[in-house]
């Protein structure tokens, strides 16, 4: 008779324990409670992004109708006191650790890009979350809105956010842009708000490559035409040489210039680079490409919850959020591992509904029917 262990026992094993009590070990602050661990808190929180609870009681609750499934997932039943307080207190940092280990883990499984170049492709962009000016006076953005701001570097390939840094609202994105270290060789797609020409300078002394818009009223001359094909797209392709004079001293190396014009939209976008051997429309589509960052933060919001928190202080919104990441990823390791063509949401969705039933999990992800191995109550078993 073959046994199965509970679907979220079966998810839960992606995440090695003896390295999380390691990081836990690492990230201790504070005196030890009695039964609660850090372990059983990891479990309680995704448990609540995988069945969408919105606060204590309810997570509290839910947790208390399964007690008797916990045992098996080496959690212990915590309660709403319990679980505040170790929101409230106990260093989110080692769930950013962890964030780390899964993504290392996710990326040794990932498909390549759909660009013919080998280049790692990042594309990077940051989006904001609204918090309640009177409930998280911490979060200081503007007189009358509270906010934390997420910034992720998506890698192209496996679409896993490769750099992820969580600030205040009040960071500006070029800040989190200058401490990001990317490899050498890769391709990053950003928008205007990370335009900084010194940055620019530093980025291509270290052989990394960017995209991304330029700014109407810069000032430059160009130094050479490259040709193009003539046709309705492709407008101009120049080397130009930036001639403000605050700007040349911070960037005196030549750039990239193109002139591009969507056939869709009719609208013409002017490109900013520092490689100069991809071909135009290559340069526009990856530039395109970097709507996958979007999509990246509307699912997010829409799938787990970091939208509503359970927690007030910093600790515990960063607590939650990276929780919240880390069972992205966990959901991403399901995808890349089981090779079946189901979207993360569909995987999302079966989890909620089978989070507990006791089945293969990739047989539930192919779609298998299910068959009930253990007889009804009271039947007796024939050998």
């Amino acid at each position: 008779m073959t046994h199965c262990d509970a679907i979220l026992s079966q998810a839960l094993k992606f995440v090695s324990r003896h390295e999380f009590e390691s990081l836990a070990n690492r990230h201790h602050s504070g005196r030890s409670f009695r039964t609660a661990t850090r372990w059983s808190q990891f479990v309680t929180m995704a448990m609540a992004q995988l069945f969408g609870r919105i606060s204590l009681r309810d997570i509290a609750g839910n947790m208390s109708a399964q007690a008797h499934r916990l045992y098996h997932l080496g959690s212990a039943k915590l309660t709403r006191s319990n679980l505040a307080c170790m929101n409230e207190n106990k260093p989110y940092s080692l769930y950013e650790a962890l964030f780390g280990k899964l993504l290392q883990q996710c990326q040794h499984l990932t498909p390549g890009h759909r660009f013919r170049f080998k280049n790692t492709l990042y594309s990077l962009d940051a989006s904001t979350i609204d918090l309640c000016l009177s409930v998280f006076p911490w979060a200081d953005f503007r007189t009358t809105k509270e906010t934390i701001k997420l910034h992720v570097g998506r890698n192209h390939s496996g679409y896993l956010p490769g750099f992820t840094v969580i600030t205040e609202g009040k960071t500006t994105d070029i800040e989190i842009g200058h401490t990001l270290a990317f490899p050498t060789g890769c391709i990053v797609a950003m928008d205007r708000g990370y335009i900084d020409y010194e940055w620019f300078n530093q980025l291509s002394n270290k052989g990394v490559y960017f995209v991304t818009r330029q700014k109407s009223n810069a000032c430059y001359k160009v130094v050479a035409h490259h040709s193009v094909q003539k046709n309705k797209e492709l407008i101009s392709d120049q080397a130009i040489m930036f001639t403000g004079n605050h700007v040349v001293k911070k960037c005196p190396i030549p750039l990239r210039c193109i002139v591009y014009r969507d056939q869709e939209t009719n609208k013409q976008y002017t490109f900013l680079t520092n490689h100069f051997k991809l071909a135009v429309r290559t340069i526009a589509d990856v530039y395109k490409a970097r709507w996958q960052v979007e999509l990246f933060f509307k699912w997010i919001k829409q799938n787990l919850k970091i939208k509503s928190f359970v927690g007030t202080s910093k600790n515990a919104v960063m607590t939650q959020t990276w929780i919240a990441l880390c069972v992205y990823l966990l959901i991403a390791f399901i995808k890349f591992q089981s090779k079946i063509h189901i979207s993360k949401q569909q995987i999302v969705r079966l989890l909620q509904l089978n989070l507990f039933e006791k089945r293969d999990l990739m047989a539930l992800l192919r779609g298998d029917p299910h068959i009930d191995r253990y007889p009804p109550d009271n039947q007796p078993i024939l050998f």
